[in-house]
C-alpha cells in the first residue's frame, strides 16, 4: 500500500483497518508523514484526528519535537490538545523509553496555557505519563488558583498511584482553607488512588 494510501486509510470507519495504517505508517514512513500527521491535528474530522494522534504516538521519540513546537506554539486549540496527546500516546507506546525532560517542561508550560483545554489536556497527560510528570502536577496544584485545573490535577494524582501523590491528598483533604470543591475532589481522589496502589501489589 502506498502512503497516500494509508493517509486515506486512517479515515476509515473500520477500527482494525485504522490500526493497520497507523502502524504501517510508522514502520514505513519517509520524510512527509511526519508533517502530514501533524497536519491532520487541525482537522474537524475527529477519527481522521485521533488515528493521526495514534500514528504520532507509534512513531514515538522522533515526533517529539514537532509535537513540543505545535503544543507551545500553535493558536488553535485543538492542535495543542491533539500533541499532548500524542505525547500521552508515546510515553504509553514507550514505557521503557525515559520520557524526555523537553516534553514534560513543554506540558508544564501548556498546563498554563490561557486556553482551559489545552491546561487540562496538559494536565491529562502528566497524569498518563505518570511518575515523571508528579513534580510537575504537585508543583503545578501547589501554585495555580485556578480551581478546575487544581481539580484535574488531584484527579490525575490518583491515576499516577504514587505514595507522594497520596501525601499531597492528604494534606488537601486535612488542610480547612482550601477550596471546598478541590478537598472533595481530592477525597474520592484518595479513595481512587488507594485502589490502584491495592490492585498494583
Amino acid at each position: 500500500m502506498t502512503q497516500e494510501d494509508l493517509f486515506q486509510q486512517l479515515k476509515h470507519p473500520n477500527p482494525h483497518l485504522r490500526e493497520r495504517a497507523i502502524s504501517e505508517l510508522a514502520e514505513t514512513r519517509d520524510e512527509t508523514t511526519l508533517p502530514r500527521l501533524m497536519d491532520i491535528l487541525k482537522e474537524e474530522d475527529v477519527i481522521y484526528r485521533r488515528a493521526a494522534v495514534k500514528a504520532l504516538g507509534a512513531i514515538g521519540s522522533d515526533a517529539i519535537p514537532l509535537l513540543i513546537e505545535q503544543l507551545l506554539n500553535s493558536d488553535n486549540v485543538t492542535i495543542q490538545s491533539s500533541c499532548a496527546k500524542a505525547l500521552t500516546q508515546i510515553a504509553v507506546n514507550y514505557p521503557d523509553t525515559p520520557f524526555p525532560d523537553e516534553a514534560l517542561q513543554a506540558l508544564k508550560t501548556a498546563l498554563n496555557d490561557p486556553n482551559p483545554v489545552v491546561g487540562l489536556t496538559s494536565v491529562m497527560a502528566l497524569g498518563e505519563i505518570g511518575v515523571p510528570g508528579l513534580d510537575i502536577l504537585i508543583e503545578s496544584l501547589e501554585t495555580t488558583d485556578n480551581v478546575a485545573l487544581a481539580v484535574a490535577i488531584v484527579n490525575a494524582l490518583a491515576t499516577v498511584g504514587d505514595s507522594r501523590g497520596l501525601d499531597v491528598l492528604t494534606a488537601i483533604i486535612n488542610d480547612e482553607s482550601a477550596d471546598s470543591y478541590v478537598r472533595e475532589s481530592a477525597i474520592s481522589a484518595l479513595s481512587r488512588l488507594e485502589l490502584v496502589r491495592k490492585n498494583s501489589r
